[in-house]
């Protein structure tokens, strides 16, 4: 932390500006031997305030760069430190210059996520939003930014803050009872943590629940393109690429792979697999193809069945049933029946009869089956099945819900807080005495705060921060 740390924030290659970044006690004085303001004779002095000045990046007499230098004074900066930016031209060869001349200055090279590690530490953001930020750069939709703001804007530290504090309140009145054992006075009172407990396992489970969903978010939607061999599935996945991303052929079996590539719909990116048909064969390389058809649909966050409207229906209900081995619960399934513009009324007729197939097998159990007709060779139906698939992930509820978890870090603390709770929520109803509930009740503070960064370690702090870019 007494290191004066830099980095160019841009991304590598040309541009038009690029932007070099230095934190630390020494920023100041290594941008006054380096920089020289237009129009003024000798090198500037920079003041503690904000400000933007003009000049030259010299080495020596010799001028390296025409530039912008922004000064920032501690500790209303990003990182709670002095801060300089410089603005300099993109060429890669002027960035590594400068750079250069920053680091014989006194300066050293800022290791991946240091700015952002550098805030947490001097208390500018917690361990959450510190996550955030790279959440933030990495978001490639509507729904990725719009999770990763709101945990910068602290939505899920201030929940978090709020449970914790009310039990930081019940375990010191717990533990000042201990003190008055002698007495046995209770100044705690336990009906009223039986609730606040019970409530409090209520919330963590929502946000334990929440952790699929925001994750698919963060990462993709994953959806598995399956079904039998030359029902149309590559021809599909080329409609809603609008591309020819995969080999169509009238040759069945020609997907030998799994083919993979994402879109997004309504500001969500969607991962589309084409699988390899599914049929019984003995052809060695086909069945591998097949079983990793299988693994992609296990995976899947919906499976999009595909059926061809001009086969027997019989087919399509027996292959869907062996696939239901490998689906879960928790997955949404849509019978997609192709082919419809072949025979508008007798696709219509299919689909009814698959879906009352389907349905036959799996009523009672839990699955969520739904069905569309559509012409993957002349886009009828895409937009019925592209609104399927934005109401499958539900949106709006996303945009509804106060926090969304989507951080495996902060869904494994959440899981073991919970434990803890059912551990303390169980001791209530037991009478068990103060001392384990507050033991019990501590150690759920304990996982709060390791996903805020109140408790952290060295090692925690290095996994999170060394995924980061450098310069951020």
């Amino acid at each position: 932390m007494n290191d004066t740390i830099a980095a160019i924030s841009t991304a590598s290659g040309t541009g038009a500006i690029a932007i070099i970044r230095l934190s630390g006690p020494q920023s100041f004085s290594i941008i006054r031997s380096l920089f020289k303001v237009s129009g003024h004779e000798g090198l500037l002095i920079l003041s503690g305030k904000r400000g933007l000045h003009h000049g030259w990046i010299q080495k020596g007499e010799q001028p390296v760069d025409e530039v912008v230098v922004s000064h920032y004074a501690a500790p209303k900066t990003y990182t709670g430190e002095d801060v300089i930016e410089i603005s300099c031209h993109g060429s890669a060869y002027i960035q590594q210059e400068i750079l250069r001349l920053l680091i014989n200055s006194g300066a050293r090279m800022a290791r991946p996520g240091e700015f952002t590690e550098r805030a947490f530490l001097n208390g500018k953001m917690d361990l959450t939003q510190a996550e955030a930020v790279a959440d933030l750069i990495a978001s490639s939709g509507a729904a990725s930014h719009r999770l990763a703001i709101d945990q910068i804007r602290g939505g899920f530290s201030n929940e978090l803050a709020l449970i914790r504090g009310y039990l930081l309140n019940f375990v010191s009145l717990i533990e000042l009872e201990l003190d008055f054992s002698e007495e046995e006075v209770e100044f705690a009172d336990r009906t009223r943590l039986t609730v606040l407990v019970s409530d409090i396992i209520d919330k963590i489970s929502g946000l334990v629940s929440s952790f699929e969903l925001g994750n698919a978010i963060k990462s993709g939607v994953p959806v598995a393109i399956a079904g039998e061999t030359n029902v149309g599935k590559s021809t599909l996945l080329n409609a809603l690429l609008k591309e020819d991303r995969a080999i169509v052929s009238e040759i069945a079996g020609t997907t030998r792979d799994s083919i993979e590539d994402c879109i997004h719909l309504g500001g969500i990116e969607f991962r589309f697999i084409d699988t390899a048909g599914i049929r019984h064969t003995t052809d060695q390389i086909e069945t591998i193809g097949i079983d990793r058809s299988y693994r992609q649909i296990e995976k899947a966050r919906i499976i999009l069945l595909v059926t061809d409207a001009t086969a027997p229906v019989e087919n399509s209900i027996s292959w869907m049933k062996e696939i239901m081995d490998h689906v879960r619960i928790d997955q949404h399934l849509v019978i997609v029946v192709n082919k419809s513009d072949v025979s508008p009324s007798g696709a219509s007729v299919f689909q009814k009869r698959v879906l009352e197939g389907i349905g036959n097998q799996v009523s009672g159990i839990g699955y969520q089956v739904s069905g569309i007709r559509i012409s993957a060779r002349n886009g009828e139906g895409m937009k019925e099945l592209e609104d399927e698939l934005l109401r499958l992930v539900n949106f709006k509820a996303l945009e509804d819900s106060d926090v969304v978890v989507t951080n495996a870090r902060h869904y494994e603390a959440l899981t073991k807080a919970q434990t803890a709770l059912f551990r303390t929520l169980s001791g209530l109803n037991m009478g068990t005495s103060g001392d384990f509930l507050s033991q019990d009740i501590r150690e759920a503070m304990h996982y709060f705060g390791e996903i805020t960064g109140q408790i952290s370690t060295d090692e925690i702090l290095g996994n999170i921060f060394q995924h980061f870019c450098i310069g951020k």
